[in-house]
């Protein structure tokens, strides 16, 4: 079973599009994967309500309903070594978790959501270190090149081919962030034309890929995308 983590709503395109993803892969792979979906502040204690799940997708839709539930749940994958993808939002919080749970910025924040009530920064007397800003041009419904890194797990993915990829975001990786994350393991590896940040991952991990860009799109093109193909893969190994 596959824990789709995110507060869904079929008003949503990318949570239309996910089922749609996940049944085209599974029947073009031959993989016998189910999957269910799970409110980030349904999330609760991973241990208990993530203990069946052989993945977890934190899905598009942020701001979520409950932060502390969606970063529970991505560490909880990046910890038990549990197949991780992040799509859009998802991403966005894979990087706020690793940063306060592992490069010690713990006052690490989105700027959509700093200092609001569901904000969880750990010391509330520090200021938030905003690793999530927006971008410098939105990517609401656009689409856009991406390369990924020689030897990235997402380069093996894409068969070391550019992609075209679709959005439906205003938020991104601060680069300001980008030397201090590295430092402490998490690898940036798919970039636009002009250099920003558009995917990454964990190289130490069995499957942990984040991306701003959101690959289920394609399911709504009558296609089998090979970044899900590859985490469904994961997951059933």
């Amino acid at each position: 079973m596959l824990a789709l983590v995110g507060d869904h709503d079929p008003a949503v395109t990318a949570h239309r599009a996910i089922p749609l993803a996940l049944g085209r892969t599974r029947d073009a792979i031959g993989v016998a994967m189910d999957w269910a979906w799970l409110r980030t502040d349904a999330v609760g204690d991973p241990a208990r309500t993530l203990a069946g799940a052989r993945g977890l997708w934190v899905v598009p839709g942020s701001p979520y309903a409950s932060l502390d539930g969606a970063l529970a749940a991505i560490r909880f994958a990046r910890e038990r070594g549990l197949p991780f993808l992040g799509t859009c939002g998802g991403f966005q919080h894979a990087v706020i978790e690793f940063a306060r749970n592992v490069a010690g910025l713990t006052a690490a924040d989105h700027a959509e959501t700093a200092g609001t009530p569901a904000d969880a920064r750990r010391d509330k007397s520090a200021a938030p270190e905003l690793v999530v800003t927006p971008l410098s041009c939105s990517l609401v419904e656009k689409s856009g090149e991406i390369a990924f890194s020689p030897g990235s797990r997402l380069h093996a993915i894409f068969r070391s081919r550019p992609a075209t990829e679709g959005y439906h975001c205003s938020y991104g990786v601060n680069p300001a962030f980008r030397a201090r994350l590295e430092a402490a393991g998490l690898r940036f590896t798919g970039f636009d034309p002009e250099g920003e940040i558009r995917a990454g991952e964990l190289p130490s991990h069995r499957f942990f890929v984040g991306t701003l860009f959101q690959p289920e799109r394609s399911a709504l093109r009558g296609e089998t995308h090979p970044l899900i193909e590859a985490f469904v893969r994961a997951a059933a190994a």
